[in-house]
């Protein structure tokens, strides 16, 4: 069985404010890529190959991909802002190409938490999917899985036919720690590299960011004495009573 595990680059969310500017892989996608590993520790999975779409700078990340234990990584070379329709469909063309019975993905990026690519991507090949998964067991000797989802009334458990788009939740695993000596064997890995041309596949974003600013700084809150103050100030300065 085949495992394509797409994944993006973004701002590190845990880096501090005012820390440099560092990207890492997208902490679902990084949780996807866990996964990925352990369906083939368990032998359930003959091959992993990494996807990301971005610019030269991404290779960092691909690389740390191909240290935690992906055979093969390919770079779609696009230096645009794709929105996630255009994702989607760079996606398909690449699983049409690279035939896996399971493309297993983050539920959401962190920067953007758009939550669309998974589900878009499942649409556009007509294939089942599971979103949100935090359990995958293969079922039928790997012509079905069963996924439990993480929805707002609990634990749904559904079960999908392959091939199948499946995203991840964060309560699926805990990724493993990069080794600098697995970082050093990963840039000996070759990485493919092919545009949007070669794939056969003409995308242009739908969706423009006019603008991003940071919400206004809250005023310092005051202390008061008394309901019966709170209740007056609610009134004559809030105007919300």
């Amino acid at each position: 069985m085949k495992i394509l595990v797409p994944f993006k680059s973004v701002p590190d969310p845990y880096a501090g404010a005012g820390a440099a500017a560092k990207s890492v892989i997208n902490p679902f996608d990084e949780i996807a890529i866990e996964e990925a590993l352990r369906i083939r520790e368990r032998g359930e999975a003959t091959e992993i190959v990494g996807v990301t779409i971005g610019a030269p700078a991404v290779d960092e990340q691909i690389r740390s991909a191909l240290a935690m234990g992906v055979d093969r990584a390919i770079r779609i070379d696009d230096s645009r802002a794709l929105d996630p329709y255009a994702i989607s469909r760079i996606l398909r063309t690449l699983v049409e190409r690279e035939a896996p019975q399971v493309v297993l993905m983050g539920k959401q990026a962190v920067d953007d938490d758009s939550n669309q690519v998974g589900q878009m991507l499942a649409g556009l090949l007509g294939w089942p999917q599971a979103t949100f998964v935090s359990k995958i067991e293969f079922l039928d000797n790997k012509t079905r899985a069963q996924c439990s989802r993480e929805t707002d009334g609990g634990i749904e458990v559904i079960a999908i036919s392959l091939p199948a788009i499946i995203t991840t939740d964060l309560r699926l695993n805990e990724p493993r720690y990069v080794s600098l000596p697995g970082l050093m064997k990963a840039r000996k890995k070759p990485i493919e590299v092919i545009n949007c041309e070669q794939l056969g596949v003409n995308v242009h974003p739908l969706t423009t960011t006019l603008s991003v600013a940071s919400p206004p700084r809250r005023t310092a809150g005051t202390r008061l004495e008394s309901v019966e103050e709170l209740v007056t100030r609610l009134k004559q300065e809030a105007k919300v009573l």
